[in-house]
């Protein structure tokens, strides 16, 4: 069989070099309309690309998943059919945030939910589920995570508890729910706050009223 002349040679070579960018062009392409796919809520696209190979635990540059992004922006449909995947659902970006935070903070209940079944932490290190309902007032969040066992305990990394932010924002309700866990009265923040004195330095007159009622009660309850 005779040798491939010079020119037939470069010809082979361009020809893989070529198919070698045009493939990771294709790679790149897939990356990134997955990415918006979740963002937008484009189902239907984003289940042909993880058909076709994407990691349902691709990250942004963010370290925000798939699902994350999806919970997010409120793509419920979108978290559903990822959830069929298995992703890694407690998963945390850059910030710390998982998909369950984002949903809470975003008061998206229905995601909540599903994210709940589906296994999403609740506990954990740093900023909780738990605290951003407290800190939003989403009252009906924060009854998902107790009845799920979130750490009322908890302290964000400025040493506040969900008691704490709530009682700061201004949440009667959100503090109301809190109390009836027993949850620490006296805990101060590292800026010197109490969930009362945070209470009255933000004008929330009522919430202070109604933490220092609840001292008054476990302290009569306690002398009997």
């Amino acid at each position: 069989m005779p040798k491939p002349t010079e020119s037939i040679k470069r010809l082979l070579v361009s020809a893989i070099l070529a198919s070698a960018f045009l493939g990771s062009t294709a790679q790149a392409d897939s990356y990134e309309d997955a990415l918006s796919s979740a963002r937008r809520g484009d189902t239907p696209q984003l289940m042909q690309l993880i058909a076709r190979g994407v990691d349902p635990n691709t990250v942004d540059a963010q370290g925000s998943t798939l699902l994350i992004l999806a919970a997010r922006e409120g793509n419920l449909d979108t978290v559903k059919e990822l959830l069929k995947h298995r992703p890694k659902v407690s998963l945390r970006n850059a910030a710390g945030d998982s998909a369950l935070m984002l949903a809470v903070l975003k008061g998206e209940i229905a995601i909540v939910d599903v994210l709940l079944e589906a296994g999403a932490e609740v506990n954990h290190d740093g900023w909780t589920p738990l605290m951003y309902a407290a800190f939003e007032g989403r009252a009906e969040i924060v009854d998902r995570l107790l009845a799920r066992g979130a750490d009322v305990g908890a302290l964000a990394p400025n040493g506040s508890s969900s008691l704490m932010l709530a009682a700061r924002n201004g949440h009667i309700d959100v503090v109301r729910r809190l109390l009836k866990t027993g949850a620490d009265l006296d805990q101060k923040n590292d800026a010197g706050f109490t969930a009362e004195s945070w209470a009255l330095d933000n004008g929330n007159t009522d919430i202070a009223g109604l933490l220092r009622a609840e001292r008054s009660r476990r302290q009569a309850a306690g002398a009997r």
